[in-house]
């Protein structure tokens, strides 16, 4: 049994009934080494950024209000200057594809750039992992930390590595429910131990980030991900990859660094081991692209720090293309083959829904309104002779001021509004209003009428217009 890197599996033997059944060896622990360079620079530029938005966007304020807040229990989202209802579900579905298309794209160009640099099991498990190097040490030291016996060192370092994953975890589940219950406010009741359910999902989602960024880490990419798995449908010859050129490192083999390794028939691998030792999936780069490769050029820096100090040129591990490695293609020629047709189409269709739902935005109305008829009565002779329908409009206010509306009605003969045609909602409020219309009994035909609500906003002008029907029995 070989593994995707092509490496023999052991397996364990089971006798059951008679019978032997084969079952995968328990996984081994991952201790990535720290390495130092371009890639893992960018990683730490990335980890720092998310994480900045992340935990600092719910703190901010914008108005009266929080900046990003996305309240279910008042089903109003709130992200910077815009109010968005569920009737804006358009938005999300919008932003949902514009993010796969971007992944497409982004994986088409460069594989798995997200998987290595932006998401957020490879940017919690780093800063999970860096906790545990600045508590426990550097890979050597954890080895022998967790070999060794139970020692008041061991107990102490363990013990504060696995407060500290706590509080992180847990201060990342509280700002996670801070983007759907106003933060200031989650604070002030988790203090009080008021609101079971947000106390619930704090420590849900704690607890998720202990466990898959402490425990399970490469497990998620490799096991859980389902994007691992599809990668290669998105892949061609000419995505840029990290790759080993075995052409240039082959045969591997340590050597002096003063002795002609060419003269002696071995490449530039000095079979060193360093790349497989930085992996943070614990691969092997050198047994060719694998599944498992979360792209993160960590390989590379390690690859590049021996090379130096061999004398060597660096790129023996490098972000290259099958056909670039094949055909021994420099940078230029690499590039250029970047604008093939599929990236040329995945970009003309992200640009052009980007435009679309930008421009969607900017002409958008902050005006919504629903009718709904009144079925308790749905048509009637009042007073005066007249026939009414009655019907209910929810007006949804999404400015962060209050607006007064005004209610008018077209579509048939003598139609007018019967109720109070004007009132006021608040800022970023909705209110159900009771709207009767009447005509004169009579003046139109039995059946049903199409009739047209129009509400406007009295200050700034907007207007809505939504269709409704009108019943005359008969």
């Amino acid at each position: 049994m070989n593994t995707p890197s092509g490496k023999p599996r052991k397996v364990i033997p089971i006798a059951t009934d008679g019978e032997v059944v084969a079952l995968y060896e328990a996984q081994k622990k991952i201790y990535p080494r720290s390495i130092s360079g371009f890639f893992a620079r960018w990683r730490w530029a990335m980890v720092v950024l998310t994480q900045l938005v992340f935990y600092g966007l719910p703190w901010l304020e914008w108005g009266q209000r929080q900046m990003v807040l996305f309240d279910l229990g008042a089903r109003r989202f709130y992200i910077f200057g815009l109010v968005l209802y569920p009737q804006d579900f358009i938005y999300l579905t919008g932003l949902l594809i514009i993010s796969a298309l971007s992944l497409f794209l982004f994986t088409a160009v460069a594989g798995r750039l997200w998987c290595g640099f932006a998401c957020p099991q490879t940017v919690y498990t780093e800063i999970f992992m860096w906790i545990e190097h600045k508590i426990e040490g550097d890979r050597s030291a954890r080895l022998r930390l967790d070999g060794g016996a139970w020692t008041f060192e061991k107990i102490w370092k363990k013990s504060l590595k696995q407060f500290t994953w706590v509080v992180v975890s847990v201060w990342t589940g509280f700002t996670f429910v801070g983007y759907f219950v106003p933060i200031r406010e989650l604070g002030t009741e988790l203090l009080a131990l008021q609101g079971s359910w947000q106390i619930f999902w704090v420590l849900f989602y704690g607890f998720a980030t202990y466990g898959n960024a402490g425990f399970l880490r490469e497990q998620v990419c490799k096991y859980m991900c389902p994007y691992a798995r599809f990668q290669s449908a998105m892949f061609d010859p000419d995505t840029l990859i990290v790759t080993y050129d075995a052409a240039r490192g082959e045969p591997r083999g340590p050597r002096i660094k003063t002795v002609d390794h060419k003269a002696k028939g071995l490449g530039d691998c000095i079979d060193c081991t360093l790349c497989v030792q930085v992996c943070p999936t614990g691969i092997d780069i050198r047994d060719g692209l694998q599944y498992e490769c979360i792209g993160c050029g960590l390989c590379v820096d390690a690859c590049n720090t021996v090379m130096d100090k061999m004398h060597y040129p660096r790129g023996l591990i490098r972000f290259s293309t099958q056909n670039g490695v094949a055909k021994g293609w420099g940078k230029a020629e690499i590039l250029r083959r970047v604008l093939r047709p599929r990236v040329l189409i995945y970009s003309a269709i992200l640009v052009a829904l980007c435009v679309g739902m930008l421009a969607s935005l900017v002409v958008r109305t902050p005006l919504k309104v629903d009718v709904v008829r009144d079925r308790a009565s749905l048509s009637r002779i009042v007073a005066g002779g007249k026939l009414e329908n009655i019907y209910r409009l929810q007006i949804m206010n999404a400015t962060e001021k209050p607006q007064r509306y005004r209610i008018s009605a077209q579509g048939l003969t003598g139609l007018e509004v019967a109720s109070e045609p004007e009132f006021e909602i608040d800022a970023a409020q909705s209110r159900w209003v009771v709207v009767r219309l009447q005509i004169p009994y009579g003046s139109a035909a039995s059946g049903s009428h199409t009739v047209h609500f129009s509400i406007a906003a009295v200050d700034s002008g907007e207007r809505v217009e939504e269709k409704a029907v009108f019943l005359v029995p008969r």
